[in-house]
């Protein structure tokens, strides 16, 4: 194998204060809670220290996007469509800086997100920016809902915000964003964009701190849509608490994808499809493939040349670009991977992984596959949220079908076959909100993105994203 010499990105891009306060009403202003240390999970350095809203400054956030409503609403939409017009210009011309603060905060390639989360993000804001002043033509109306409330998980710190700011901007509202716990910088960082922009204050407001500020963003009687990515278990909280308040309610939850590889499938093709599935973003994704169903007769040779394919992966410091494999995101996170992966032993299944040397400093998980797992093995049903791959066999496509909708989530699939119609009968059969053909976690602003059963409900993303911030 290639030694690669390193390619650190620098870090002087990106200008770290030692402290961040809360963003309400266009300004930066003190929380009322005890600050929190966001830390690297790649060296467990301390980046900053971050305030936390308590429930009076939750008010005053949402009180600020009260008043802001009013006029923003009010604008034409051309005019709204300018300013998200503008973010989105902004981001490119900063993506350098919001990629290496995203892989510092986060433990994630610069790869991915230089390549693929940054891009994205400004994508969403240009999309949603050409809605705007279209609105009657998606057939929900144009009247928007008010106040946003909005819930954002670790994985995909600046991906998320945007997949919730851009189409609630764009239909009027104004939003009360709370970022994760563990990686709140690119949100603070898009609160410098927003300012830049001279986005009107009160608009978009952000609030940082732990479950308890989400909660009170979540139970606030002024807010009238709550948005919220995250944890089946988090969800179903949400869901009761917003259960008879007239709150509008989008949930984006947990997902235990199946990975479907037929036996005419294109071999070195799907190899890179379940590397990409599972092992992007160290399996810090709500959709990975985490599930990899292959046809019992090509299942040897494919383990195989997968195998040999994790063992060219290469692990270690997030800000080199030839890193594969990042840091886990946090020390709680990585507990429990290690607590699934060791129960998937205990109960019979055979782990593997590539001979991988793991830094002494930071949260570290070497890329893992089981085999021998049956359908009642933990780690086939519950979401393990790492870089973990479940491997299980099948015969029929029937079969494959029983199989992979043999789990209470339903949020992805991916099916590898080189027949049109087999894609299509499986696409029909399965219940997933996202089935991928020959190929995996490919995400476009146009394309909507949701799931069924406990991975939730409602779509973001494309004109269906505009459904959930209008008054329908």
């Amino acid at each position: 194998m290639f030694e690669y010499a390193p390619a650190p990105e620098s870090r002087d891009v990106v200008d770290l204060r030692s402290s961040y306060g809360l963003f309400i009403n266009g300004e930066f202003v003190d929380g009322s809670g005890p600050s929190f240390k966001t830390v690297n999970p790649a060296t467990e350095e301390t980046l900053a220290e971050v305030a936390t809203a308590s429930a009076e400054d939750v008010d005053r956030a949402v009180r600020a996007a009260r008043t802001a409503f009013d006029g923003w609403s009010a604008l034409p939409g051309a005019e709204r469509a300018k300013y998200l017009f503008r973010i989105a210009r902004i981001i490119q011309e900063r993506a350098r800086e919001l990629a290496v603060l995203e892989s510092l905060d986060n433990g994630k390639p610069i790869r991915e997100s230089r390549d693929v989360d940054v891009p994205l993000v400004a994508a969403h804001f240009f999309y949603y920016a050409g809605w705007a002043d279209k609105l009657r033509y998606a057939g929900f109306g144009t009247k928007p809902l008010g106040v946003a409330g909005q819930v954002i998980p670790w994985n995909f710190p600046l991906l998320m915000l945007a997949w919730k700011i851009a189409p609630a901007l764009a239909c009027g509202n104004t939003v009360v964003l709370k970022p994760a716990e563990t990686t709140p910088l690119t949100a603070l960082l898009f609160a410098e964009i927003c300012r830049q922009a001279d986005l009107p204050p009160g608009v978009v407001n952000i609030v940082t701190g732990a479950g308890e500020t989400g909660a009170a963003v979540v139970a606030h009687p002024d807010v009238n849509k709550v948005a919220f990515t995250g944890s089946t278990e988090v969800g179903r909280r949400i869901a009761r608490a917003v259960a008879g308040t007239g709150k509008k309610l989008t949930l984006e939850l947990g997902g235990k994808a199946a990975n479907i590889v037929f036996d005419d499938a294109a071999l070195d093709q799907a190899v890179e499809g379940i590397v990409n599935g599972i092992f992007f973003n160290q399996g810090h994704v709500c959709c990975a493939g985490s599930r990899l169903l292959v046809q019992e007769s090509i299942a040897e040779e494919l383990l195989e040349a997968l195998k040999r394919r994790l063992g060219s992966l290469r692990l270690g410091d997030p800000l080199d670009k030839n890193t594969d494999i990042g840091a886990i995101n946090s020390a709680e996170q990585l507990a429990k991977i290690r607590r699934l992966s060791d129960l998937g032993e205990a109960e019979g299944a055979e782990r593997w992984s590539p001979a991988c040397r793991l830094p002494e400093q930071g949260y570290w998980f070497p890329p893992t596959l089981f085999t021998g797992v049956a359908q009642s093995h933990s780690i086939a049903r519950e979401e393990i949220f790492g870089p973990v791959l479940s491997v299980l066999t099948f015969r029929t496509p029937a079969e494959a079908v029983e199989k992979a909708n043999n789990t209470p989530y339903g949020l992805s699939a991916g099916v590898w076959t080189e027949k049109g119609s087999r894609i299509l009968w499986m696409a029909d059969k399965l219940r997933a909100g996202v089935v991928w053909a020959n190929t995996f976690n490919k995400f476009d602003p146009t394309s909507p993105f949701g799931g069924y059963k406990e991975s939730g409900y409602g779509r973001e993303g494309g004109l269906a994203g505009l459904e959930a911030y209008l008054d329908v």
